[in-house]
Formats: structure tokens, sequence, C-alpha cells
């Protein structure tokens, strides 16, 4: 199955919820103050939050009468192209070689099935990736990546439970250099913003990563469920205190009617969604394109 249509088939629910709304409102084919009122209800209801849907309405409006749109059709045609600016103008990731991606967030949104999947994805483009089990917190955190890694056919290091987090990065980046590997997984526990010893922790095992292997390329993306919707942004906002985000992977996309929550995501913090997850298989992780993700949408 191609990209589009993995992509289009995560989003029937959103597409679905969202193009049945725009129909009927776009029926009636007049172009007023009281149409863009009521799309800025409509962009809410798929999640994409009240700023930036009433940013997007605003914006639709002032742009309708600068073109002089008359016809109702020709505003989802804007929108589209809209959605396509505001989707590319955050800063995009390109990973580049030898990578430490270091997943965050918390317990629950899908983070030890995503490090899978992006072994996969890593594998598939001719990369070798090592995983480093650096969740020592949660109990079987370990023994759930290890099934992982053997499904993938991935190296692993990994320590006891409850072994120090640090100790297990350092010995995972001394196999990374000695092995050439290109692609690092490092998993992280689950935290909270209430965790603080957690949350130190992570600034502990960025230290280590910058000062064990300063010539990698670091990046650290924090995984959300999108059936979360707008709960998702606030443990954005809980993690960039203790971390520098640089990009998200965003799960559960073909469960749910608020994959807009994308939409939110790049406008409120400028932070490109750079996975999705599209499926339960483990080759069901797709690299985020915003041109395809709004030709899909709309």
């Amino acid at each position: 199955m191609g990209l589009f249509k993995k992509i289009g088939n995560a989003l029937k629910k959103t597409k679905d919820a969202l193009n049945r709304k725009l129909d009927a409102l776009l029926s009636h084919g007049e172009v007023d103050d009281d149409l863009f009122d009521e799309l800025t209800d409509i962009l809410i209801s798929c999640d994409i939050g009240v700023k930036t849907s009433m940013e997007i309405a605003e914006e639709l409006r002032e742009e309708s009468h600068k073109r002089k749109i008359r016809k109702a059709e020709d505003v989802r045609v804007l929108l589209k192209e809209i959605l396509e600016n505001l989707l590319t103008s955050a800063p995009q990731v390109e990973i580049e070689y030898p990578a430490i991606i270091t997943i965050i967030g918390v317990n629950g949104v899908g983070k030890t099935t995503t490090i899978g999947k992006m072994a996969q994805y890593f594998k598939d483009q001719k990369k070798s990736v090592t995983l480093v089990a650096g969740d020592t917190f949660r109990a079987a955190a370990s023994s759930q990546l290890a099934e992982w890694a053997e499904r993938t056919k991935t190296r692993i290091i990994k320590h006891a439970e409850g072994a120090d987090a640090g100790a297990v990065v350092f010995d995972g980046i001394a196999s990374a250099k000695a092995a050439g590997t290109d692609v690092l997984l490092v998993d992280t526990a689950g935290r909270l913003h209430t965790k603080t010893n957690l949350m130190a922790e992570l600034k502990k095992i960025e230290k280590i990563i910058e000062r064990e292997y300063p010539q990698a390329h670091k990046y650290n993306f924090i995984v959300l469920d999108a059936t979360t919707g707008q709960n998702a942004l606030s443990q954005i906002s809980a993690f960039a205190e203790y971390a520098k985000i640089d990009g998200i992977v965003l799960t559960k996309l073909d469960g749910t009617a608020k994959g807009g929550v994308v939409i939110a995501i790049e406008r409120e913090y400028n932070l490109p969604v750079v996975f999705v997850g599209t499926g339960e298989k483990v080759e069901d992780l797709e690299k985020f394109n915003a041109k395809e993700f709004v030709e899909e949408l709309l």
C-alpha cells in the first residue's frame, strides 16, 4: 500500500467528520460572515483548537475578501492552501547519521510500539539500528522493548529493572560507536510533570549523550496519542520545560476523528510532526508529509 493510501486510511474518521460538515456548510453557496463563523466551529470540532481555528477562519475571511471569492466551494480550495502553508512553515526535520533519537512521552501513548516501528522504518531505509532500554522505571518496559527488538531483528542494550538509566544509555552509546551504528533509538521512562525525579533524569541522559557522542546528530521526539486531541498539547508544554523537543511522533491517527490536532501542534508550538502511526502493523509508521496530509484531509 502506498504512503498516500495509508495516510488517507488513517485519516478516514477525521476527514469523514470534517468533510460531512464542510459539504453541508458550503452547499448553501453564499460567502458571508456567518459562513466563516460556522467554519470556525467545524474546525474546533476536529480538535484543531479554539485559538488556531479562529486564526485560520480569520485568515480565510481576509483572503476571501482580497480575492473577491464569491463561490462557497472556492473557500474549500483556499482553506486547503492556507493549511498547507501553515503545516509547511514549521521547521522540518531531516535526520542525519549517525543519529541518536531519544523518545520521550507519558505512559500509554504507544511509546514502546513506536520505537519498534521506528526500528523497522530505519531498517527499511537500509540503516543499522540499536535500541537502548532506558526505561528502567516501569516494570517490564525492557522486556517489552526486547520483544520488539526480536520482532524487528534489531540489537538491544538493556540492564536489569531498576538500573540507572544513564548507565544504560552510556553502554548503548559505547556499543553504537563500536559497531558504527547509524541510528540509536533511546527509550525513556514515561513521565508526567509531577515526576520531577524522572524529568531530571531526562537532563542527565541528555548530558551523557552530548558528552559521550558529541559528533552524533541528536533528536528528541515526543510521542503523542492522537486520540487525546487537545490534551496532547499540554504534554508538549510540560516536557518542553525539561528537554528540547525537535519533533512529534503522532500515534493512533487511524483510531480517531481528532486528526486536526496535527494542525494545532504545528501552529501553536512551531514543531514538526515527523512520523505518524497509520495502523497496528510494524510497518504502519510513515514519515509525515504536510501536502499529502492536507490533500487527504480535504
